[in-house]
């Protein structure tokens, strides 16, 4: 049997019932705001992370639930604090850092938590921003961009910067086409024109930063096979392959850059034509006694790097939209294209834009429309690069996340 209640509204006059219905709404309305405000915020800091060089430092705090953040000090005074409303630092949490930060804290303040961090160098906060749980990391990670701004920091001191790592990472950019296929035409370039200049700006830009080894497939108009580029890519232990296009469409209208990852027919299709060649064993370090054996752990390579690809790609679409570049509407594609088949070479093949619309041509004509879309591919990769590396870092407990 279902309880009942009623009002007694007899002989109510219509501004009882404006009073009665403005309450109601306003039960609802502080209802409501409240619930959004339980379940937007809260969690518990799980640790702080630090990634990258005196150029370039982020600082990564992990978190078992969202905050919001906002700047107490913005590092004129050699710090930079960030304020963290609803995460908990159950315990103070400190230690040395690395690249801009000399010395890092994290301490709980009322409503939430504070980050302290020292600067070893004068340096300014380029970007924040939340990462929900998601491609196997569990929980949510506030990311704390710096860069150097050439001032002296307050609390610089003398002291030894940590290591750095022991060989830089190598990446491999493919400029597309090339020589005798131009690929796509528009109004006033070629593809494989475009695809140069737009590689020779990568390497540039990568080189600027000091944290990687680049090799082109190809630094001037000459066409190079398809699977030579793979080849170059696998032979020189690439740790990064990004081949560099313009899309082109019969629609003028149709703009915006996508990128590709290897499809699971292209998987299959490359770890087809690699058991096919006589020395796929030695080629991927495998033992080469059981050929079930081999054949599952080229499985697995291949799995991993497609998991690799795919990351890479997501974080770099994120950072091409954020750099303000138009974006096709559905930008991570993927296809067994054969610049992507290496089965141990985390790869993607970007495209810039389309030829055939006049403002995507126009911007990747100029050398500014392209170091403007390069550099946020360099934001793309060092992301990629501090996510895959071990970093140094405190925790509450003894799990090692990533960013």
């Amino acid at each position: 049997m279902r309880a009942s209640f009623s009002f007694p509204t007899a002989g109510w006059r219509p501004r009882d019932w404006a009073l009665t219905a403005l309450a109601f709404v306003v039960v609802c309305v502080v209802g409501l705001t409240a619930g959004r405000g339980l379940a937007a915020f809260g969690g518990d800091v799980l640790r702080l992370r630090l990634g990258g060089d005196a150029q370039a430092t982020r600082v990564v705090v992990d978190l078992d639930g969202a905050v919001e953040g906002s700047v107490v000090e913005a590092g004129r005074d050699g710090r930079v604090v960030v304020a963290l409303r609803g995460a908990r630092a159950r315990s103070p949490l400190e230690g040395e850092g690395r690249g801009l930060v000399r010395r890092w804290r994290v301490a709980s303040e009322s409503g939430g938590s504070r980050v302290e961090l020292t600067l070893a160098a004068g340096a300014r906060i380029e970007r924040r921003f939340l990462l929900p749980p998601g491609d196997g990391v569990e929980h949510h990670r506030y990311v704390v961009d710096l860069a150097a701004d050439g001032r002296p920091a307050a609390a610089a001191a003398a002291e030894p910067r940590p290591s750095a790592r022991r060989e830089k990472p190598l990446i491999v950019i493919d400029a597309g086409h090339g020589g005798r296929d131009p690929g796509s035409l528009g109004a006033s370039h070629r593809e494989s024109e475009l695809a140069l200049a737009a590689a020779l700006d990568l390497k540039s830009e990568l080189e600027r930063t000091g944290r990687y080894r680049v090799m082109l497939t190809r630094d001037r108009d000459v066409y190079v096979p398809l699977q030579r580029r793979v080849e170059i890519a696998r032979r020189a232990g690439a740790d990064l392959f990004i081949s560099l296009h313009l899309d082109s469409s019969a629609d003028p209208a149709t703009r915006g850059a996508s990128v590709y990852t290897l499809s699971e027919q292209g998987a299959g299709r490359a770890v087809r034509e690699f058991t096919g060649r006589d020395d796929w064993t030695r080629e991927l370090d495998l033992p080469g006694r059981d050929p079930g054996v081999d054949r599952i752990l080229l499985d697995i390579t291949q799995r991993s790097t497609q998991n690799q690809s795919a990351r890479f790609a997501r974080g770099l679409l994120g950072e091409i939209e954020g750099a303000g570049h138009p974006m096709l509407r559905r930008s991570h594609r993927d296809a067994g294209l054969a610049v992507l088949l290496a089965p141990d070479v985390p790869a993607v093949l970007l495209e810039m834009g389309f030829i055939t619309n006049p403002d995507d041509a126009r911007a990747m004509g100029s050398q500014s429309g392209r170091r403007r879309l390069m550099r946020a591919v360099v934001r793309g990769i060092d992301a990629f690069f501090l996510d895959a590396e071990p970093l140094r870092h405190a925790s509450t407990g003894n799990a090692a996340g990533r960013p």
